[in-house]
């Protein structure tokens, strides 16, 4: 397999990185681990619903080898000013530790803690550099970056996991148990399985993956992230968690009061809703409507994959946006950026549907858009975005993303 010339630019920038910080990568392995976007339903992995996405072309590419001892060296290009990455396998920080929480090296510290703590045997460390193009709110940097170190040290140290499903497990450990992020499993399910060309549905119940291409006859459209330009600090810092302690705490308050279930994903019939309704809505509102969301989500989620399969994509965009208004009035999860964004796209011909992406409060807004529409997005946006949001007229970008496979890996370049 060919670099495209992203890759190939991406490419360029590790051997540099590599040269200026004495990283030997010659004859290195190219791991390269995309992005998501996620259809269906937002914030419904932790809430137990089913999730429907695909794999994005924003990428983190790395270049690794075996170090041919138990050290570990690392170096960002994203991340120069915290030079390289170095420790020998089984001696990183403490967990949530205030030593780890102004580095990306939380990252492969935390990989280092959660392999050893499952029982995987690490004997040979990395020599690797890495570089991404993925936004920093959106598109599941963290995921991307979490999945690249765990397949690459497991390759270095000759390790299968049994499933697939193990990885993903392994991956939103490091963020739960290490770093102390409450993410839950939709990103890195959705990049680890993803298929290029294809949209993959995922069922928690079973943990079944079924791929789903779209339905012949439909328009031409493209996905277009929206980029706000604005930092968003980790789920640990932001709103999702607040938004993820709210359902849980509800489930927790209806399983005393006799409701059996697991999670909000397990109100699916109507009469049970319409009593818990009447029952909490008043004393718990906000909570009520954390519920609400999640039971219209679950509800609009199997007309979207029904419309996803006959090709009528226009379906799928007024589903995103109906989505969208939900997150931003019952969930209250967006952000004025976010939804600065979404009030400029909505207003052009052939947006299809918009919303925010991701965690929330910052970071990345997205919209489903038809093929010859794509360049008027990009007007609007570069006329008013900068008017509405002039803290951030020189940070925000629009990206215009196809669907790929979610980790390829490239042999014989370096």
């Amino acid at each position: 397999m060919e670099l495209t010339a992203e890759g190939k630019t991406a490419l360029g920038i590790i051997l540099k990185a590599a040269r200026d910080n004495g990283i030997d990568v010659g004859g290195a392995k190219i791991r390269r681990t995309s992005s998501r976007f996620c259809l269906g339903v937002e914030h419904g992995d932790y809430n137990g619903t089913e999730l429907f996405g695909v794999g994005t072309d924003r990428f983190i590419w790395m270049a690794y080898k075996p170090s041919g001892t138990k050290k570990v060296r690392l170096f960002s290009a994203n991340f120069p000013d915290d030079g390289v990455i170095e420790f020998e396998l089984g001696d990183v920080p403490e967990p949530k530790s205030d030593q780890i929480a102004q580095t990306w090296g939380r990252f492969p510290y935390g990989i280092d803690y959660i392999l050893r703590r499952e029982g995987f045997k690490l004997s040979r460390g990395i020599d690797a550099v890495l570089y991404g193009n993925i936004p920093g709110g959106g598109m599941s940097r963290s995921a991307s970056l979490s999945l690249n170190l765990i397949l690459s040290l497991f390759d270095a140290n000759n390790i299968e996991a049994e499933k697939k499903t193990d990885i993903v497990d392994l991956a939103q450990a490091v963020e739960n148990d290490y770093i102390g992020s409450p993410c839950g499993k939709l990103d890195q399910t959705m990049i680890l399985f993803a298929r290029e060309g294809m949209a993959t549905h995922y069922n928690p119940r079973d943990r079944s993956i079924d791929y789903v291409p779209i339905g012949a006859g439909a328009a031409d459209f493209r996905i277009v992230v929206l980029d706000t330009g604005t930092d968003r600090p980790g789920l640990e810092k932001s709103t999702y968690k607040i938004r993820r302690d709210e359902c849980e705490k509800l489930v927790s308050i209806l399983q005393k009061q006799g409701y059996d279930i697991s999670c909000l994903a397990d109100i699916k019939d109507n009469a049970l809703y319409e009593k818990i309704i009447r029952a909490f809505g008043d004393k718990l509102p906000d909570l009520c409507d954390r519920l609400r969301y999640i039971f219209s989500a679950q509800k609009r989620f199997y007309r979207m994959l029904d419309a996803w399969k006959a090709g009528e994509i226009e379906t799928v965009g007024r589903i995103f946006r109906t989505d969208g208004l939900g997150l931003r009035d019952a969930y209250r999860i967006s952000g004025p950026e976010l939804e600065a964004m979404c009030d400029i796209v909505r207003t052009v011909p052939g947006v299809l549907g918009e919303r925010m992406l991701g965690g929330g409060d910052k970071g990345a807004s997205g919209a489903l858009v038809r093929a010859e529409s794509v360049e008027a997005v990009k007007a609007a946006v570069d006329t008013a975005y900068p008017r509405s949001c002039p803290d951030f007229a020189e940070k925000y970008a629009v990206h215009v993303c196809k669907v790929v496979d979610g980790v390829r890996v490239y042999e014989g370049l370096l």
